[in-house]
C-alpha cells in the first residue's frame, strides 16, 4: 500500500497537550511525548516511525502547539515543515481533529485517515500496522468510522471503553494465524470506577479505547454537520480559507470562541456507523507512572539488563526509580513506592496513586511555582 502512488492514506498524529501526569519529567516546556522515556526515543519519534511502515512521509501530518513545532523540527528535522499543523490553543481531540480534517480535505476529497496519539506504546509494530490496514480497508468500504479497541487484562479505572455488538464476518487473519475480530460499536464508556470496570471485564464485550482512528473524509466529515454543526461551519471556514492569507486570523478567530470537547463525547457516542477492530499489539497509554513503571519492570525482566549502578536498594520490594539527572540514589526498607528525580524536581509517591500527580501540578501553579510546572 505505501508504494501505491495513488495512495489517498493520511496519518494525523495529535502531539499536543502537557502530560501532567508524569511531571516532573514532562514540563510545560518538555511535554511528555517530546521526552524519552526509556532511553528508545521520544515518544513522538517512534509514532512517525510506526505509521511510517503503512503511510508515506508526505501524508504523515502532526498536530501541535506553536512549542511543540519547535520541539518537532528540533528533534526530527527531517519532517516536513509543511506537515506540522499548529493550535493556537488547546481545545482537546473534537477541535483539533476538525483542523487537521480541513487540512486533509483541502489536499486530497478522497482521503481516508489514521488519527493517532501520539504517546501511546506499541510493542508489536507488524500486527498494529495490519491492524490498521485492516482498518482502511473497512473505512474505505463502509465510508464508517473504525475504532481500534484493547483487549483488556485488568480492571482498568484509567481508560475509556468500547462496547461491542454483533460480530462482522472475519477479515484476512494474522500470519501467526490471529483471527482480526470486527464488531459493530454499541457504546462508548467514560473511565469508569472499579465496581464498573470489573463488570466489564467479567462481560467480554467491552475493549480499552484506544483512542486510534481510522475513517474516509467524508464519513467524518458528515458526523461533524450532524453532531457538532456549529464546529463544522467552522471546519468549513478553515478549509476555504486554507492557503490565502486569511488563514492564519480565521483560525486563530476560530479557537477563540470554541469550546473544548473530546471527539468521544462530541462525535462516537452520536455517530450512526461506527466499527471496532480487536487489536492485540502489546499496547499501554504512558498517561502515568505507574503505566511507565509497569512497562520498565517487564523490560528490564525480560531483556536481563543490569541495575543501574547508581541505584541502590537494601530490603526494598517493587520500587522504582526515575532518575535523569544522573544522581545516586539510596532506598532502604520500602515497598511500592515510585521516585522521579530531575534537576529541580522530587517526586515519591506510592505505587498505585502516580494519577494524582496532577494534582501537584494544580497546587504549584495555585502556589504560583509556574517555573517548576
Amino acid at each position: 500500500m505505501i508504494n501505491d502512488p495513488g495512495n489517498h492514506v493520511y496519518a494525523v498524529i495529535m502531539a499536543g497537550g502537557f502530560g501532567k501526569k508524569l511531571w516532573p519529567v514532562s514540563r510545560r516546556k518538555m511535554p511528555k511525548q517530546f521526552v524519552d522515556l526509556f532511553d528508545d526515543g521520544t515518544m513522538i519519534a517512534q509514532t512517525v516511525q510506526r505509521i511510517s511502515g503503512l503511510v508515506t512521509d508526505d501524508n504523515i501530518l502532526i498536530i501541535t502547539s506553536e512549542l511543540g513545532r519547535t520541539l518537532l523540527l528540533e528533534s526530527l528535522s527531517s519532517f516536513r515543515h509543511d506537515n506540522i499543523i499548529v493550535e493556537p490553543s488547546s481545545r482537546n481531540t473534537a477541535p483539533c481533529i476538525a483542523l487537521a480534517t480541513a487540512h486533509i480535505k483541502k489536499r486530497d476529497p478522497d482521503a481516508v485517515t489514521i488519527v493517532l496519539p501520539s504517546d501511546h506504546l506499541v510493542l508489536d509494530n507488524e500486527a498494529f500496522l495490519k491492524i490498521i490496514e485492516a482498518g482502511i480497508d473497512v473505512a474505505s468500504e463502509t465510508k464508517g468510522i473504525v475504532t481500534i479497541g484493547i483487549k483488556p487484562d485488568r480492571p482498568e479505572t484509567a481508560y475509556g471503553y468500547i462496547q461491542a455488538n454483533g460480530e462482522l464476518p472475519l477479515l484476512p487473519t494474522f500470519s501467526d494465524g490471529r483471527d482480526l475480530r470486527l464488531f459493530k460499536v454499541k457504546a462508548f464508556a467514560e473511565k469508569p470506577d472499579l465496581t464498573t470496570a470489573v463488570e466489564f471485564l467479567e462481560s467480554h464485550d467491552f475493549y480499552w479505547n484506544s483512542g486510534v482512528f481510522i475513517w474516509h473524509i467524508d464519513a467524518i466529515s458528515r458526523e461533524f454537520e450532524r453532531s457538532m454543526p456549529d464546529l463544522y461551519k467552522d471546519l468549513l471556514n478553515i478549509y476555504e480559507s486554507l492557503g490565502t492569507e486569511r488563514e492564519h486570523k480565521v483560525i486563530e478567530d476560530v479557537y477563540s470562541w470554541i469550546h473544548p470537547l473530546s471527539i468521544a463525547y462530541g462525535i462516537m457516542e452520536k455517530a450512526e456507523k461506527v466499527f471496532v477492530l480487536v487489536g492485540e499489539f502489546g499496547w499501554t497509554d504512558l498517561g502515568c507512572w505507574d503505566e511507565v513503571m509497569n512497562v520498565s519492570l517487564r523490560r528490564s525482566a525480560s531483556s536481563g539488563v543490569q541495575p543501574d549502578s547508581r541505584l541502590v536498594q537494601i530490603d526494598c520490594e517493587n520500587v522504582f526509580v526515575k532518575n535523569p539527572s544522573g544522581k545516586v540514589v539510596c532506598t532502604i526498607g520500602i515497598d511500592n513506592v515510585i521516585i522521579i528525580e530531575t534537576e529541580d524536581a522530587l517526586l515519591i509517591c506510592r505505587k498505585g496513586e502516580s494519577h494524582r500527580v496532577r494534582e501537584v501540578v494544580d497546587i504549584l501553579r495555585r502556589e504560583g511555582l509556574e517555573e517548576y510546572i
